[in-house]
């Protein structure tokens, strides 16, 4: 891989509810341009709006059969992580390029490391800044989603309480309650005060805090953390935004099931990081087809793909993102790519059946192996 034409698939997505489509078009064209072959499974950008015409025009290869997808492809890139009739399909030598939560998807990982395949897990990517290049814009698209998400539920035909954020003259606004002030939770703050809402943002990183309050949004306070601080505000809100993230690791519950059962009757969870966890006890991953569970008298919305629900621009802004990575793997090779980026090496969860992501490896009690032992990542390595 590297230097010469490399076989890049895209499959049809195969995770109940998932829409959206790794590589758009666009993206497909940029690398048929440098030369190398994209396989694309016929139907895989239908949900988002993208037919397989479309493909065939960018330069890519549409095939019927998802096994060629796999088999032929030497660099594998998908939005979420193989389901159990793609394990087999896994194999030694193959890259994957995916969002794994292997953290709480145990058997996953265990099937990555039996086939000795080296699998990215594109949520902990990180950037020039040490961000998250390919999970932020799908941050963004989740926090602008959550604040109308909770209205929606909180409608009385809905199951809710009956209450409009915005409020109206004379009748106070909705209560919002943000925990996390990362992209998620600074996104959903500002869509919520666009609402009208009544906003308080919950954080332990007072600095994040600080730069939200300094960008003075309308109706927008801010709380540090603290165990009554979270538990007092839950219990005053009309909607319960979930936002904590940890990279690599199982999102801690900060909301525990008494407080759950003493909010108001009808009040709405959205808990965005179920996939890794989630940060209320009683949530529990859902999906789009049945997105919402009531419990405690509350309603749970805890879709852990939260972008698949606008999977026309989520599956743009995620290829977008994706493109220089693909690209820098095809054109370079993957050994020469890790050693260009060390944010994308910090990417490679497993390689060559051992845990080479130390974050990984400690939140799933596995041995951890240094990746620069596992992959030559040096010329005169290899």
């Amino acid at each position: 891989m590297g230097g010469a034409t490399v076989r890049i698939g895209v499959p049809k997505e195969r995770t109940p509810g998932e829409t959206r489509v790794a590589l758009a078009p666009h993206a497909a064209h940029e690398l048929s341009r440098a030369g190398h072959r994209v396989l694309v499974e016929a139907g895989a950008g239908e949900a988002s709006g993208i037919g397989d015409a479309a493909y065939g025009e960018a330069g890519a290869h549409v095939v019927d059969d998802a096994r060629r997808v796999w088999d032929e492809s030497e660099l594998v890139v998908k939005v979420y992580g193989p389901v159990e009739e793609e394990w087999p399909r896994l194999r030694e030598g193959l890259v994957l390029l995916s969002f794994l939560s292997l953290p709480v998807n145990r058997d996953l990982m265990r099937a990555l490391l039996d086939a000795r395949c080296i699998a990215f897990a594109m949520e902990t990517v990180r950037g020039a800044a040490g961000g998250l290049p390919i999970l932020t814009p799908m941050s963004e698209i989740a926090g602008r989603l959550t604040p109308q998400i909770g209205a929606h539920y909180l409608l009385r035909q809905s199951g809710g309480r009956g209450v409009l954020l915005g409020g109206a003259a004379g009748v106070r606004p909705g209560r919002v309650v943000v925990l996390g002030c990362g992209i998620v939770g600074s996104g959903a703050a500002r869509m919520a005060s666009g609402l009208g809402a009544q906003v308080v943002v919950i954080d332990r990183d007072v600095n994040r805090l600080r730069t939200l309050d300094l960008a003075r949004i309308p109706g927008v306070t801010t709380l540090a953390a603290s165990t009554m601080g979270i538990r007092d505000a839950a219990l005053q809100a009309d909607l319960l935004i979930g936002a904590v993230h940890v990279v690599g690791a199982r999102t801690p519950a900060l909301v525990d099931r008494e407080t759950v059962e003493g909010m108001k009757d009808g009040s709405v969870i959205v808990d965005v990081d179920v996939d890794y966890g989630g940060c209320v006890e009683t949530s529990r991953p859902t999906t789009l087809q049945h997105p919402v569970f009531v419990d405690g008298g509350v309603t749970h919305y805890c879709v852990k793909n939260v972008p698949a629900a606008v999977p026309v621009s989520a599956s743009r802004a995620l290829s977008n993102a994706l493109l220089p990575y693909v690209r820098g793997i095809a054109g370079l090779g993957l050994a020469d790519a890790l050693k260009a980026d060390e944010g994308l090496a910090r990417g490679v969860a497993l390689a060559e059946g051992r845990v080479v992501d130390p974050v990984l490896a400690r939140a799933t009690g596995a041995d951890h192996s240094q990746l620069s032992s596992v992959l030559p990542l040096h010329s005169e390595a290899r």
